[in-house]
């Protein structure tokens, strides 16, 4: 049964992707594009990749459906065809498909136990995070610990993209008439979205904070977190207008956001150095070393959330701000 829900899926994905591909209309490929992402993280779910399925739903369904929409503010509606290249795009798409169906010949079955990567670290992982982390989920002691390296690396991806974004957007600078202070009324005066969105508004925000502090035992950690709680914030500003959102979240708490978290991940692991270990060695923080790592990991862990939270917020606020009449 689950593997013809994951073929009727995978059908709808194609369909979609393809419809995305034909549309001249931008809005209606926007609104495709975000189908799209949500039968993705349906797929996720179908494949026990939870995690991903939360942060595919929150960013790629929500956020990214709200951003493409405020640059198709900026630009113009429909699609200005180049049929020019279109038989060299064709061709390349098509020795790419087949590259890839082929390379999945060679794949093993899904759950497979025997499969490659079952048998190089996963074992040590599986058998060991219990005992040194003091919780189950693997996923989690993965990421904030046995590879602590790799996400904080990640946390600079972030940061470093929301600096890009600023930058290129020139937002936070008053003097490029570009930019400027929305005031707009958001949807405050369409009652049934504010009612709805005023709502669910707490409960998103709530749901966030679950997942950030609960993704020790279940789904859930900083990035998936973030994510759902800068939603939560955005539903807030469309709902009830750009200059009411930054007043409840200004622009230099964003940025205190996006820089503290990194910092407080990157402090961490000087704080375990400082204490004889390495870096990102938490058991060295308590005398209890299991506690030690638990500590360590819901620090870190909050860190990636602000981080990720506060890039997004900044990215959102920064396409807002952009004032098309300027760009003319």
């Amino acid at each position: 049964m689950t593997i013809l829900f994951a073929v009727f899926l995978l059908t709808l994905l194609v369909i979609t992707a393809v419809a995305i591909v034909q549309s001249s209309n931008l809005f209606v490929a926007v609104m495709l594009t975000s189908i799209f992402s949500l039968l993705m993280a349906a797929n996720f779910f179908v494949l026990d990749a939870a995690d991903v399925a939360l942060t595919e739903a929150a960013i790629g369904a929500g956020v990214t459906t709200v951003i493409f929409l405020s640059a198709l503010a900026l630009t113009v509606t429909r699609e200005k065809h180049n049929p020019s290249g279109r038989g060299i795009a064709l061709i390349v798409v098509s020795i790419t498909a087949m590259l890839l169906i082929y390379a999945t010949f060679d794949k093993p079955k899904l759950g497979d136990p025997e499969a490659p990567v079952h048998q190089h670290v996963a074992p040590y992982y599986i058998e060991n995070t219990m005992e040194l982390m003091g919780f189950p989920n693997v996923v989690t002691a993965v990421l904030s610990s046995f590879r602590g390296y790799d996400t904080l690396g990640e946390v600079y991806v972030v940061f470093a993209a929301c600096i890009g974004v600023l930058f290129i957007l020139d937002a936070g600078s008053g003097k490029n008439p570009a930019y400027r202070v929305p005031r707009q009324a958001g949807l405050r005066h369409h009652l049934i979205p504010v009612t709805v969105g005023r709502l669910l508004i707490p409960f998103i925000v709530l749901f966030g904070l679950y997942v950030q502090f609960h993704g020790e035992y279940g789904t859930g950690g900083g990035f998936q977190a973030g994510a759902i709680i800068a939603t939560a914030i955005m539903l807030y500003a469309l709902l009830e207008g750009e200059e009411a959102a930054l007043n409840a979240v200004p622009r230099s708490l964003q940025m205190f956001l996006v820089v503290g978290g990194a910092t407080l991940f990157t402090l961490v692991g000087i704080v375990c150095m400082l204490m004889g270990g390495n870096f990102l060695d938490y058991s060295v923080l308590l005398a209890e070393p299991v506690l030690a790592r638990q500590i360590g990991i819901l620090v870190i862990e909050a860190g990636v959330g602000m981080a990720v939270c506060g890039a997004m917020l900044s990215i959102f606020h920064a396409f807002a701000a952009r004032n098309p009449g300027a760009d003319a």
